[in-house]
C-alpha cells in the first residue's frame, strides 16, 4: 500500500511539473513578444535612416534575405545597399503586424510593408508582404531571414 502511494504521488508529481514546465515556455513566449516587436521596430527605422552599427544590431551574420523580385542578400549586400543608397527608403509604414514566438530564441513575424522609395535616385512605391524569422543572439533578437512577396491588387 506504502509503495502504492508512493508511486501515485511520484506520478502526480511529475505531471504537475510538466504542465508547470509547458505553462512556464508559453507564457516566456508570450512576454517575448514586445521584445520582438521593439526589434523589429527598429530595424523599419534604421532601413529609413541606416547607420552600420544600427543595422548590424539587428541583422545576423548569416541573415538570407530574399526580395520580392528575386534577389536574395547577405547580411553586407543587404547593410550595403541601404547605405549606398541602392535600397533607399523614404519612408516605411508597417501594418497587419503579427508575432509568433516558436520557442524562447525564435520569432516568426509577419506585416503588411508600403514605403515611398528613392532606389538609386529613382522614385517609387512598394507594397509588400513581409515573412522575417529573428533569433535571440547573445540576448538581443536579430532578423535571421525575411522573405518579401508583392501584395497583388
Amino acid at each position: 500500500m506504502l509503495i502504492r502511494k508512493f508511486l501515485l504521488a511520484a506520478a502526480a508529481t511529475a505531471v504537475f511539473a510538466g504542465c508547470a514546465a509547458s505553462g512556464g515556455s508559453s507564457s516566456n513566449s508570450a512576454s517575448a513578444e514586445p521584445a520582438v516587436a521593439a526589434a523589429a521596430e527598429r530595424l523599419r527605422v534604421a532601413m529609413v535612416d541606416p547607420t552600420p552599427a544600427a543595422l548590424r544590431a539587428l541583422v545576423a551574420d548569416d541573415l538570407s534575405y530574399g526580395h520580392s523580385g528575386g534577389k536574395v542578400d547577405t547580411q553586407a549586400s543587404f547593410i550595403a545597399d541601404l547605405l549606398d543608397r541602392k535600397s533607399d527608403f523614404v519612408t516605411i509604414a508597417i501594418t497587419d503586424q503579427t508575432i509568433k514566438v516558436v520557442d524562447g530564441n525564435t520569432a516568426i513575424v509577419r506585416h503588411t510593408l508600403t514605403a515611398d522609395t528613392n532606389d538609386s535616385g529613382k522614385p517609387g512605391k512598394v507594397a509588400l508582404k513581409i515573412l522575417g524569422i529573428w533569433q535571440k543572439q547573445g540576448g538581443e533578437w536579430k532578423l535571421l531571414a525575411r522573405q518579401a512577396v508583392r501584395l497583388t491588387t
